[in-house]
Parts: C-alpha cells; structure tokens; sequence
C-alpha cells in the first residue's frame, strides 16, 4: 500500500484530505507542525509527500529540504491561493508539483498518481505466458512479435502487470483511464477498451487467459506473471 506523509496544521483539511485518500487505498501519515514532521522524519518511510507551505512554527520549505535529504519521494506542495511567490520557492527547490487551496478533490488524486508514476523508474519485464511488457522502452510483445497498442490500451494493461494478485474494480480502471486521457471515460467505453486489449494480447479472446472477468466486481490477472529487472 502506498503511504502519504501529510504535513498539514488545518485540522479541517487534514481531516478531509485523510477521508478522501483513504478512500483511493493509500496509506496516510499526518503531521501539523514543523516539528512534528521532522520528529517523524527520523523513523518513518513512506512514498509521496503532501507538504502545505504554511506551518505555525515555521514553513514547509525546511521540511521538503529534511524530506529529500533523506528519502527519494515526490513532495507536493500545498499552497494557499495566488502565492505565487510559494509556489516558485517551491518549484525551484525541486517540488514534482504543488495544489492551490481550495482543490477538487479528483485533481489532487490524479497529481498524486502522477507524480508517483513519473517520479519511480519503471525498469521490471513482465513475463505472462507467450507476452512480454517491456516498461523500460513500453514495448510488447507476443510470441517475441511486437504488439501495437494504443496509449489507453497499455495504460490498462500497465494496471493489470502491476497488480497481478489483485481484483480491479471497474471504478479504478475508469479513473486510470480517464488520468491517462486526461477526459472523462464511461463504463460502456471501458468494456470496449477491454474487448480491444484482449483481441490483441489473448490466444483466444473469446475464451480470455489473461484478463479474466470478475462477474460483478472488475477484473484481475490470469497466470502467473514472472518479473526481470
């Protein structure tokens, strides 16, 4: 499970924010001053960083300058609306990104997702009977034949190598889609996006091996999946 370190010292909206990622399966640690953070700084690990730029004994920038000088994680700022002075400091340090308040709560989920996609190199081949997901170079193959999917198509099965013990519900393969295509994506496409990816992966996709359905929930991943590095 990925775990957000949140340093934030308005209660309400730590509050809010712990409900909503919770809800999206991460794991939350919660800060609300400076020095709390930097406390926790020296026994904790976690994946991505929400850092609001505003604390009541000091700023964020300290704590974003403790946070990579000890671990290699995306830090997103959070800022209050028009300082625009925060948000250079914070992107000149470094920061893969920063949210103004007050933000839509879809937007936040979507610059999490993606700061920690672009921020962890992808360097593993997927092994799954005859096909062969390359990440390094976001090649396909079957049978070594080199498969043409399109962006939605590899997103997707992305999802699937990833989490190859996993049920995915359709809600979550909806999001990945619509992050990816930066529009909105309904669940009839989905189900067309599914038929196409096994068309092109499955040995038969009428009889799927792959990606196989779960009636009334989502999908998961057929077979075994061997990773290389």
């Amino acid at each position: 499970m990925i775990r957000v370190f949140l340093v934030e010292d308005d209660q309400s909206i730590a509050k809010n924010l712990m409900l909503l990622l919770q809800a999206e399966g991460f794991e939350l640690l919660h800060a609300s001053s400076r020095e709390e953070a930097l406390a926790l700084l020296e026994s904790v690990t976690f994946d991505l960083a929400l850092v609001d730029i505003s604390l009541p004994d000091g700023n964020g920038f300290t704590v974003y300058t403790e946070i990579k000088a000890k671990q290699a994680v995306p830090v997103i700022f959070l800022t209050a609306s028009g300082d625009e002075a925060s948000v250079v400091t914070g992107l000149t340090l470094g920061a893969e990104d920063y949210v103004t308040k007050p933000f839509r709560p879809r937007e936040l989920v979507a610059r999490i997702k993606n700061a920690l996609r672009t921020s962890s190199p992808q360097q593993a081949v997927f092994q799954l009977q005859e096909l062969q997901v390359d990440t390094n170079s976001g090649v396909v193959k079957k049978h070594g034949q080199e498969l043409f999917l399109s962006a939605l198509e590899y997103r997707l099965l992305l999802v699937f190598v990833n989490n190859p013990k996993s049920i995915i519900p359709r809600a979550r393969l909806l999001e990945e889609l619509w992050d990816a295509a930066g529009e909105f994506v309904n669940d009839n496409t989905l189900t067309v996006y599914i038929k196409r990816l096994r068309e092109k992966i499955e040995e038969d996709p009428s009889r799927p091996q792959l990606i196989l359905t779960v009636r009334g929930t989502g999908y998961r991943l057929g077979g075994n999946t061997h990773v290389s590095k």
